[in-house]
Order: C-alpha cells, then structure tokens, then sequence
C-alpha cells in the first residue's frame, strides 16, 4: 500500500515522504512512520491533527492505497479573528470591494 505523507513545519515549508505499508492507521503512519523518515521531534505529535486528501479524518482511521495523509499543525490564531485584526489596523476605506472609487462618486458606489 503507497502513502504519499506531507508535514509543514511553518508557512511555506512543506515535507512529503512515500511510504509503503500494510492496513495502519493514521496516527501510527503519522507518528512511527513519517516523523522518522523526516527526522521530525517526535512529542510534537500528539497535539497535531491529520486529514487525508484535505478533510480530517480521526486518528483511527484506516489507510487505504493511494491515501495523501496530511499533519496539520495546531492553528496559533483563529483564522477569523486574525481578518478582523487585519481590517481593523487598515481600516475601512483602504480594504474591500469600494477602496477604489471614481473621483466625485458616493461611497458603495
């Protein structure tokens, strides 16, 4: 069975790994499997989460042939919470759809 394995350390650093293996689960190929072959600290594993081909899936589940097994790492921000920081230092005018307008026109326009 060919397990295609991605790790990202960080942003813009991503890690894969072909394994070959016989009916093992997620969380055994995540943790014994990959984090050897890529020489990663294996007591970081635990508070990580896996997906197969983009969705998570719990760490029981059974690989099938051909599975991409993805380690995602813990998020450091809420993802909605980092946009509403994000506008708030921009401001309104100068983010969206209208930060652009014709000279003279009304605003949402």
């Amino acid at each position: 069975m060919n397990i295609e394995v991605v790790v990202s350390l960080g942003p813009r650093q991503v890690m894969t790994a072909q394994l070959v293996c016989e009916g093992e689960t997620s969380a055994f190929v995540a943790r014994e499997l990959a984090f050897k072959q890529l020489d990663l600290p294996e007591d970081s594993c635990p508070e990580w989460r896996v997906a197969v081909w983009g969705k998570s899936v719990d760490r029981n589940t059974l690989l099938k042939n051909g599975d991409r097994l993805e380690v995602l790492r813990p998020l450091l921000v809420d993802p909605k919470e980092a946009r509403r920081l994000r506008f708030n230092q921009q401001g309104s005018r100068a983010a969206g759809l209208f930060a652009t307008r014709r000279q003279g026109a009304k605003a949402g326009y």
